[in-house]
């Protein structure tokens, strides 16, 4: 019976997680209403006080689950990614450009959370372009190359091939949110690669990756 009790508190708190990312998407932060939330998930206006205390506190774990699933996203390709780590930064920004991430929905999702940042700390650490998951991802991946690579200024290498990279990303969600139907994924990545091919020649094309010789 207890089991059956917390698997439909866990499916209440889904539903309720669904509707306002739902919600957002579809009307914004600011027309996520109370009533919106409850009627889309289906459930009654006591649930959301019940599983999260009020709308706030919600709100924030619709913004951390939203997180997750990019995160979950991001890993599942990793491990699939070869194990150098030029090859790692390339599923990265294959990944990050993918219709399964970079789609109306998660775009719309992101950019109004990030709008409701400066107000909701809560809320800013899911949407931050410096977010320390995937910064730290991404420089561990340079910090690796410039190593093998003898780049002059290690340190300041991966630290500016890291920001560079995700400045590029976000350049990227900002023009597909402007022009989703002219927006090129292949194009996108081949810019990025680019970049990194002037940095690393040795360990980019603007096809991507160089992948190493095999001893």
């Amino acid at each position: 019976m207890t089991g059956k009790r917390e698997q439909n508190r866990e499916q209440n708190r889904q539903a309720l997680i669904g509707a306002v990312l739902d919600s957002v998407a579809e009307k914004g932060i600011s027309e996520t209403s109370v009533s919106e939330i409850i009627q889309r998930a289906g459930l009654s206006r006591g649930m959301i006080h019940l599983h999260f205390g009020g709308k706030d506190n919600l709100v924030h774990a619709a913004a951390h689950h939203s997180s997750e699933e990019y995160y979950d996203e991001l890993e599942a390709l990793l491990q699939t990614a070869g194990e150098s780590p030029q090859e790692r930064i390339e599923m990265i920004v294959r990944g990050d450009l993918s219709e399964r991430v970079l789609n109306r929905r998660n775009v719309s999702i992101w950019y109004a959370f990030r709008g409701e940042a400066r107000n909701r700390k809560a809320v800013a650490e899911y949407s931050d372009t410096r977010d320390g998951r995937l910064r730290g991802m991404i420089h561990s991946a340079f910090s690796r190359i410039v190593c093998e690579s003898g780049t002059p200024a290690p340190f300041e290498a991966a630290r500016d091939a890291t920001h560079g990279t995700l400045a590029l990303l976000e350049g990227m969600w900002t023009d597909f949110l402007l022009h989703p139907d002219r927006f090129d994924r292949e194009e996108a990545s081949r810019i990025i690669f680019r970049f990194l091919a002037a940095m690393f020649p040795a360990h980019f094309s603007l096809k991507g990756a160089v992948r190493p010789l095999k001893v």
